[in-house]
């Protein structure tokens, strides 16, 4: 792909415009045009009644859930609805993230309450912490020392920092692909330490004071209401089936996105349209991967988008596929099981020390010089 001299997008907020204050350059151009030709379309409009209706389903299925566990009391049949209650949780997580992207209402700071009372009551992760985080995300997917979701922890996305790793987590990072899955079965854990963490420690959170008390009642109040309930043996297990079906569907949903996508250097210039198109991946299947993955199967077009109604992402896609055809932009899109493949390999070739895993020609394109 041929490229011309670029210039980088300012650094913004989960509530920021991704069309304003846009330097204009030829390919900076370009995505506004793609903006222009997608508002006048009114897919930029807000959904209300879409998410009323989502809101009220979820916490109906929500108080059923809760009903049912009362009911059930000491019963073997309430591991199962630990499963139920790990589905619903990351349904909710998934509206909390609409919210704070500024999909929900017109008025940010209701935006902002909404994704609050969601996530913190609801899930027990802290808006504070995410929106700051996921916002980093957004402003520069897959950037080497700029994207945390790609900063090395249990798990080392990036060729070439495996090394110095011995030991048990040298032994991990050989066998991460294999462990992959295994190891999404303690993500739920890690949500809720950093929330918690975050909470008691950084004082720059907004109304702390809230989101501590909002998150102390789901990540106290409902363990110990399953206790109550079923017993604490029992109690323990439904907690432990509950944690590990929301770990595994949240790091399931997300990790399709961006993993095993190209990589760019952390210096490098890329317009905002090509940064956001070449680093993320689309998932097929339809209006049920739609529900299944909380419209984030078109991650394309929410990252282009990211107020973008979740529902109306859909319909953005023949747009974005279309008007990247006409520029050669790369545009991937898999079947989910593909993805997890494509994951897999990836992680494994890091873990092994290959220096450059995929042959990403980004990469090398867009390195400093």
């Amino acid at each position: 792909m041929t490229t011309t001299s670029t210039v980088d997008r300012p650094r913004e907020s989960l509530r920021a415009d991704p069309v304003a204050s846009i330097p204009r350059n030829r390919q900076t151009n370009d995505f506004a045009a793609l903006a222009r030709e997608v508002k006048d379309a009114g897919l930029m409009d807000r959904r209300a009644g879409s998410y009323v209706l989502r809101t009220a389903i979820l916490g109906v299925a929500l108080v059923g859930a809760l009903a049912a566990m009362i009911l059930l009391g000491d019963s073997m049949w309430q591991l199962g609805l630990a499963a139920v209650f790990g589905v619903l949780f990351t349904q909710l997580a998934f509206l909390s993230h609409d919210s704070a992207h500024q999909q929900v209402f017109a008025n940010g700071r209701r935006n902002e309450w909404f994704s609050r009372f969601v996530g913190n009551l609801g899930v027990g992760l802290s808006y504070g912490w995410w929106s700051r985080k996921h916002g980093r995300h957004h402003s520069s997917p897959n950037t080497i020392g700029r994207d945390g979701d790609i900063a090395t922890g249990a798990l080392v996305f990036v060729p070439g920092e495996n090394e110095g790793r011995t030991g048990f987590m040298g032994w991990i990072t050989r066998r991460q692909g294999w462990l992959f899955f295994p190891l999404l079965t303690l993500f739920a854990f890690s949500l809720h330490f950093h929330a918690v963490h975050t909470i008691l420690t950084d004082q720059r959170v907004k109304h702390r004071r809230a989101e501590g008390a909002l998150i102390a009642v789901r990540l106290i109040g409902f363990p110990a209401l399953a206790i109550m309930v079923m017993g604490p043996g029992l109690g323990i297990a439904f907690l432990a089936v509950q944690l590990v079906v929301f770990g595994v569907y949240m790091g399931g949903s997300f990790a399709p996105n961006h993993k095993g996508m190209p990589l760019i250097p952390k210096d490098s210039k890329v317009d905002f349209l090509r940064r956001q198109v070449m680093t993320s991946r689309n998932i097929r299947g339809g209006l049920p991967m739609e529900w299944a993955m909380g419209g984030l199967n078109y991650q394309i077009e929410h990252h282009l988008f990211p107020r973008m109604p979740s529902m109306n992402l859909r319909k953005v896609r023949p747009i974005v596929r279309r008007f990247c055809a006409e520029r050669e932009i790369p545009y991937t899109e898999t079947g989910l099981f593909e993805s997890y493949g494509i994951v897999i390999r990836y992680l494994h070739r890091v873990g092994l020390g290959y220096s450059d895993p995929m042959e990403c020609p980004l990469m090398a394109q867009y390195r400093a010089r």
